[in-house]
């Protein structure tokens, strides 16, 4: 291993197609633009997908499976909330490239599971998954002070997992300190970081930076997709972007966070990569909720599980800094 060569980009440097997936839902795709626009320059065939908060099943997006759908520009649908339709329309309305963002509805990781596999067969040749996550709390096992929003990001590390024939399965984080507004203890995410790393699962951490042309298209997409939800801007992404200006401490970029105390900061702006099969095994519920059939049954698996730790959840711990 040599300095300028961090095992992410070994890996994803030969991939050929790739598919990069939206974990938690929302806003969770873009947080995986300034990697798509970079594979794109580097001559990659590329792929969008998220898992959706979206109305997808009163929309014209055309259906490829129970839980998968796609939206194009064309696509008709609830626009007051609706990203993966803003960002398809500014591909082609603004940089007038079509491009299609797959989505799956919130569900149990079987039907999403086999929304994998339908993808996988209708794009066809995908060597390269990439999850992504806005924000760091893919990675709580389980028994950490809280979760944040775990239902979602476990439905997609646990999907992703079972996919049989992909070469490569990777994870990023993007986002670190975000996910406080959401409950989650971050000295307890780079625990995790360092028990993957003991397992050679950390592939490494860099950062964006606002000059880098691939961070102008995702400001731009993100801004883009605000403006046309004013009433529902991304908290993970608006957070980021803060920190890409150069914002520091209690910050506020959208009136969404008027009432919480925010710390903005350069961490934020860091891509953090792991080997996704190492995040999974390290899950401590991920077996329990591979046979949900929907999301009911998923959040029931997730309480039943934490009520069953009792007292063996991890306190909040500060970080010493």
């Amino acid at each position: 291993m040599e300095l300028f060569r961090l095992p992410f980009f070994e890996q994803i440097l030969e991939a050929k197609t790739v598919l990069i997936a939206g974990a938690g839902g929302g806003y969770d795709i873009f947080a995986g633009l300034p990697l798509y626009f970079a594979l794109r320059k580097a001559g990659k065939t590329v792929h969008l997908a998220n898992l959706s908060f979206s109305r997808l099943g009163e929309s014209t997006a055309e259906i490829l499976d129970e839980a998968l759908f796609k939206v194009t520009a064309q696509t008709q649908g609830d626009s007051h909330y609706f990203p993966e339709l803003h960002l398809a329309r500014w591909f082609e309305w603004v940089r007038l490239e079509p491009v299609a963002i797959y989505c799956f509805p919130q569900t149990g990781v079987m039907p999403l599971t086999t929304a994998y596999q339908s993808l996988l067969t209708h794009l066809g040749n995908v060597d390269t998954i990439v999850v992504v996550d806005g924000g760091t709390d893919i990675l709580m096992r389980g028994d950490e002070f809280g979760l944040g929003t775990p239902q979602e990001d476990v439905a997609s590390l646990s999907a992703v997992d079972a996919q049989e024939g992909i070469t490569r399965k990777l994870l990023l984080c993007l986002g670190f300190g975000i996910d406080t507004y959401h409950g989650v203890c971050h000295a307890h995410f780079l625990e995790a970081v360092a028990d993957l790393t003991r397992n050679h699962g950390f592939f490494g951490a860099w950062t964006l930076l606002e000059q880098m042309p691939e961070v102008q298209l995702y400001r731009e997409a993100v801004e883009y997709v605000h403006r046309a939800m004013p009433e529902s801007p991304s908290i993970v992404n608006a957070s980021i972007l803060s920190a890409l200006d150069g914002q520091f401490g209690d910050y506020h970029a959208t009136a969404r966070t008027a009432r919480s105390t925010l710390f903005i900061n350069a961490l934020m702006s860091l891509y953090w990569c792991f080997d996704l099969p190492a995040v999974a095994q390290r899950n401590l519920y991920i077996e329990r909720v591979r046979q949900t059939a929907n999301y009911w049954e998923l959040s029931a698996k997730i309480e039943r599980f934490r009520l069953e730790l009792g007292g063996g959840v991890k306190p909040w711990k500060d970080l010493p800094m």
